[in-house]
């Protein structure tokens, strides 16, 4: 799995012109599925964001994890994270998981961020065209892997 993990602000995503999700400050997650990648990986990403220490505590360090701002998560489904560009001018997709095992594990990633105490977990729609909307907020973007 690859997590693209934005600071934010808020975000919001819609599908077709309709709001569909959103959230106030925490992480917008872009969420991309590895044909290989498990349950286990699921977990050792989903403890990851929750107890990363990303947020400003009182003296502005980046010392407070998610849980302890009590912030909130937009999880979007992208499995155009794991484009290979190495040859050619066109990306290949041919390292992303086929939509029949991504969605059940994206949806598995999804709880268990609610099982490591993220209070609000909100989500795009799986496979959709989607418009992502946010307001970075430090800028602190982190690229997350397993």
């Amino acid at each position: 799995m690859r997590i693209v993990l934005q600071r934010v602000k808020n975000a919001s995503v819609s599908v077709d012109g309709q709001k569909i999700s959103g959230i106030g400050p925490g992480l917008l997650l872009l969420v991309g599925v590895a044909s290989d990648d498990d349950e286990a990986q699921a977990d050792w990403l989903a403890e990851k964001v929750a107890g990363l220490r990303i947020f400003n505590d009182e003296a502005g360090k980046m010392n407070l994890s998610l849980r302890d701002v009590g912030g909130e998560v937009l999880a979007v489904s992208q499995f155009t994270l794991l484009a290979d560009t190495r040859k050619g001018k066109r990306p290949s997709f041919i390292g992303a998981a086929p939509p029949e095992k991504a969605e059940p594990l994206f949806e598995y990633f999804c709880e268990r961020l609610r099982e490591a105490g993220v209070h609000s977990v909100e989500t795009g729609r799986f496979g959709a065209m989607m418009d992502v909307a946010l307001i970075n907020d430090g800028p602190v973007t982190i690229v997350l892997e397993r």
